[in-house]
């Protein structure tokens, strides 16, 4: 997935000895981030709207049209997250805007610079995560 590899190529954030979390330095390292992030599942977009007008083919085998159908409906549900992964990265734009970014929506603590290296688009810590994770466990069952 391209969000993952834009991840690993982004360099990782060093705090400087002493500084603040959620310093004005951290905030625009994950602005940047989420902004690359954004810019480049919007591309993906595109593209892929592009390649599907492109490659319209009617095809006279049945076989052969599903596939087509089959791939179609693939990357259109891939695209949908997509969407809904740039919706969620401009709510998180906005909580940097606001202040709010790098703490737990559910008990208020501090996120962690590690976890959110790795998600950037994090709004649970760790703890909390992992029980909301159990509870849709237990539910599912």
């Amino acid at each position: 997935m391209a969000v993952e590899t834009l991840l690993k190529t982004m360099p990782r954030y060093q705090p400087r000895k002493g500084e603040e979390y959620m310093s004005p330095r951290q905030k625009t390292h994950f602005r940047t981030i989420l902004e690359k992030l954004k810019q480049e599942l919007s591309q993906d977009i595109d593209r892929t709207v592009h390649t599907m007008q492109d490659e319209a083919t009617i095809f006279a085998d049945p076989n052969d049209r599903a596939t087509q159908e089959s791939d179609i409906a693939l990357e259109l549900r891939n695209r949908d997250r997509e969407r809904k992964l740039i919706k969620k990265i401009d709510e998180t734009i906005g909580k940097i805007d606001a202040d709010e970014y790098g703490y737990c929506e559910s008990c208020g603590i501090e996120i962690g610079l590690e976890r959110l290296e790795a998600r950037p688009t994090a709004s649970l810590c760790i703890d909390c995560k992992t029980l909301e994770e159990l509870r849709e466990k237990q539910v599912a069952k």
